[in-house]
């Protein structure tokens, strides 16, 4: 398998460590890790060399969602996967983007991963 660049956008620390573990285990190199919206925008906008992926986070904290971003993601050809405790995504046209629940199951992250690689 490829080894993805992936950018990762969670707002709990804790679970932003521990996703980025599982992600390196799993064989993806961190491109960048982002706990709100803005920095992970602003990067993205600067980015010459795309990641092959992201892991977002639906909900950010101060009532904000990553939505703005998945747009940006799509419009770029970047593939993404939505991380949520809620167990539903809000109906906001993502329906084609693959939803893991957390805590995340690395089993159920795995084909995500893999569809990453094969992309890069």
């Amino acid at each position: 398998m490829n080894h993805p660049r992936v950018i990762l956008v969670e707002d709990e620390p804790l679970l932003a460590l521990m996703m980025e573990d599982l992600l390196i285990d799993l064989g993806c190199e961190i491109a960048a890790s982002f706990g709100s919206l803005s920095p992970a925008l602003a990067w993205l906008a600067a980015q010459v060399r795309l990641p092959d992926g992201a892991v977002l986070d639906v909900n950010l904290g101060g009532g904000e969602t990553v939505f703005p971003l998945a747009l940006a993601l799509r419009a770029r050809g970047v593939p993404f996967v939505f991380a949520t405790g809620y167990g539903v995504l809000p109906s906001e046209g993502f329906d084609e983007a693959p939803l893991i629940l957390k805590p995340v199951d690395p089993g159920k992250l795995i084909p995500v991963i893999k569809a990453f690689g094969a992309a890069a």
